[in-house]
This record gives C-alpha cells, sequence and structure tokens, in this order.
C-alpha cells in the first residue's frame, strides 16, 4: 500500500456519542458550504444509519461501494467516492454493513488504522482534495476511532440544551486517549453550538457556560434552531441549495469561512 501523497487535504472529524446533536446535518451543510467556496471536499459518511449519504442524494439501492469497503481494502476511496448534485462535493456513502465493523475487524491487528491508511493512499489524489470530513456515528466505538485517528481535527457538536457540557466529558477523554496513543497531532477544530434560539434563555446560558469553560474552543459561529435545516434532507439537498437565504444556510457558510480562513488548502497545498 501506498501511503504517500502529492497532496494532503485537511481531514476533519465530526463527532459527538450522544445522538440528536446536529452532528449529520453539520457534516452535510459545512461540506456544502465549503464545496460552495470553491474548495474540493470529500464527505466520508462513517455512520452505519447513513443519514448523510440520503440526505445528499444517494439512496440505498445506489450504494454499490460503500466506507465498508474502503475500510476493509476492498475498494480504493477514488472508486468509493460519487460527485453529488453539489459542485466539488464527493460523498462515499454508508450502509449498515458498518454496523458490524466492531466483530469483523476484531481480529484486524490495524483495525483502528483501516481509515487512516484508506485515505493516505496515492490513489486518493486523483480527486484533488482540500478537505475530507467524516461523519462519524453517534457512539464512541472502532468506528469513530478510525476516524479520529485518521483526523487533523475534530469538530463537536453541541445542542444548547441544559446537561450540554456534561456529555462532552466521555468525549474529551477519548480524544485525549487518541492523543496519547495514536495520533499525537489531533486536536479540537472547535466546539460548534448547534439548535440555538437566541430568544430563549437557556440556550444564552448554555452559550455563556461554554464560552467561560472552553473558551475560544468554541466557534464564533452558532447554528440556530431553523425549520429549513430540519426541512433539506427530506429533499435530498443541502440547506445551502435549499434554501440559501436561510438563517440555517448563512450560519453554515459563516461557519466555513470561520475553518477556512485558518487553513487556506486552496491557496497552500501541504506536500508531504
Amino acid at each position: 500500500m501506498n501511503l504517500s501523497r502529492s497532496t494532503n487535504p485537511k481531514i476533519v472529524s465530526v463527532a459527538n456519542q450522544k445522538g440528536g446533536v446536529g452532528k449529520t446535518t453539520t457534516a452535510i451543510n459545512l461540506s456544502a458550504a465549503m464545496a460552495r467556496a470553491g474548495y474540493r471536499v470529500l464527505l466520508v459518511d462513517l455512520d452505519p444509519q447513513g443519514n448523510a449519504s440520503t440526505g445528499l442524494g444517494v439512496e440505498p439501492v445506489d450504494r454499490k461501494i460503500t466506507t465498508y469497503d474502503v475500510l476493509v481494502g476492498d475498494a480504493l476511496p477514488s472508486k468509493a467516492a460519487r460527485l453529488t448534485a453539489v459542485e466539488n462535493l464527493f460523498i462515499i456513502p454508508a450502509t449498515t454493513d458498518l454496523s458490524s465493523a466492531d466483530i469483523n475487524l476484531l481480529s484486524n491487528e490495524k483495525r483502528s488504522f483501516l481509515l487512516h491508511d484508506a485515505l493516505r493512499q496515492h490513489d486518493i489524489d486523483s480527486l484533488g482534495l482540500d478537505y475530507i470530513l467524516i461523519d462519524c456515528p453517534p457512539s464512541l466505538n472502532i468506528l469513530t476511532v478510525n476516524a479520529m485517528i485518521a483526523s487533523d481535527s475534530v469538530i463537536i457538536p453541541l445542542q444548547s440544551e441544559f446537561f450540554a457540557l456534561e456529555g462532552l466529558s466521555q468525549l474529551m477523554l477519548t480524544i485525549r486517549d487518541v492523543r496519547q496513543t495514536a495520533n499525537p497531532n489531533l486536536r479540537i477544530e472547535g466546539v460548534l453550538l448547534t439548535m440555538y434560539d437566541r430568544r430563549n434563555n437557556l440556550c444564552q446560558q448554555v452559550e455563556a457556560d461554554a464560552r467561560n469553560n472552553l473558551g475560544d474552543l468554541v466557534f464564533g459561529t452558532v447554528i440556530p434552531r431553523n425549520v429549513r435545516l430540519s426541512e433539506a434532507p427530506s429533499f435530498a439537498m443541502s440547506v445551502i441549495d435549499y434554501d440559501p437565504t436561510s438563517t440555517g444556510s448563512k450560519a453554515y457558510l459563516a461557519l466555513s469561512d470561520e475553518i477556512t480562513s485558518r487553513t487556506p488548502q486552496k491557496e497552500n497545498r501541504r506536500a508531504i
């Protein structure tokens, strides 16, 4: 296996072991916003539910080559990636095959590094990527660990609700363990407040607590509670394409700018 690449796209996981926090919504819409800005983006659907795949228009019957095939070495990333309806945005879709990964990969000595190695094959250069986003499952299992070992950084969506910060402790411990054992360069890209309602005092308190406790780790951008964000997946579209003028669309475009301004991949691709 050739692990050298002429280009080095930034790899970012979107992770939270708690479901319903806007993880897949963020993966879909952030990747679409980056693509809209002219970056070439690959979204890796690593959730057995496959919601990111569905949300970008890949029907289950059309998922012939999936992330599971890439993990086990049966397919190259460039063969698994398919162009979506969004210009510059590719996706490697997921199926329920991933749900058996914990058992099927148990005997593989490199089971935690499978995604890391797959995304570092020379083959992926053919896609000319600037960013790879990974939509993790809502659990801290072998798939999430694979994503973190493969990634440069992690985005943590945090729902603006009571007890939100308490759920971060286990995720932070997992990130620390991955740093100590497998990926010392892994960092937190940012904590993203989602489902935010400025009229709600509780949301304001959660934001204040998050910024007081986590400081600059919290993105300046917050994602509002917006009906268009909920509607867009049923039309197999990102909110960027479904309703470009909505508050949800504007928020994810702002988040894209906040992230890409830190690492201008198009202008300065990093050579390995």
